[in-house]
């Protein structure tokens, strides 16, 4: 597993950034491809349908973005981890803290609540009470998935030698991360 400072000997084209929910996967990954020019895909984004539903095209749809040359995409949901990881060239595993994470899901949670937030074009968050109710509540499943995430970064490794993984455990390794191994990768050709 190589570190926030370890460098990368080639520029990678295809990436997957792991995280449990509400760790900053999306910003992460936005900020990936901004540098890398690789399309980013937001996996929730092919997942979720009008009320929560999944989209009936899911599989095909991550079997699209993942047949193409570039991208990067998040590293979540069963169907889609295996698939991914066998076409990735880098996998950047953001393990932060669970309390951070925990923080974190709450703020975002609560603010697309309160301002009604369009998720993916379909869906907003569902009432705050519902966090009472709904074991599969964001916050709840954030909390319960933390140590299951760590665990299925680790089976990846083993199931994957061959596949870089850069562990992050916080926003300025991420950051040292971006301005220098990964911006120092894309100085090297393909």
């Amino acid at each position: 597993m190589l570190g926030p400072d370890d460098v990368l000997a080639f520029r990678p084209r295809r990436i997957t950034v792991a995280g449990t929910s509400g760790a900053g996967k999306s910003v992460l990954a936005r900020r990936i491809s901004a540098l890398t020019g690789s399309a980013y895909t937001e996996i929730d984004a092919l997942f979720h349908g009008p009320d929560w539903t999944t989209r009936p095209t899911f599989e095909a749809d991550v079997e699209a973005v993942l047949a193409t040359d570039a991208w990067v995409i998040d590293w979540q949901y069963g169907f889609a981890r295996p698939l991914i990881a066998d076409r990735a060239e880098l996998c950047v595993f953001l393990d932060l803290p669970r309390r951070r994470v925990l923080g974190q899901v709450t703020r975002r949670t609560i603010r697309r609540r309160l301002t009604r937030e369009r998720l993916w074009g379909v869906v907003t968050e569902p009432p705050l009470w519902t966090f009472v109710t709904d074991r599969d509540h964001i916050i709840r499943w954030s909390w319960r998935t933390w140590p299951k995430t760590r665990r299925l970064v680790a089976e990846l490794a083993q199931s994957h030698p061959r596949l870089p993984l850069v562990r992050l455990q916080s926003h300025e390794e991420a950051e040292r991360w971006l301005t220098g191994p990964l911006a120092g990768s894309l100085s090297h050709r393909s």
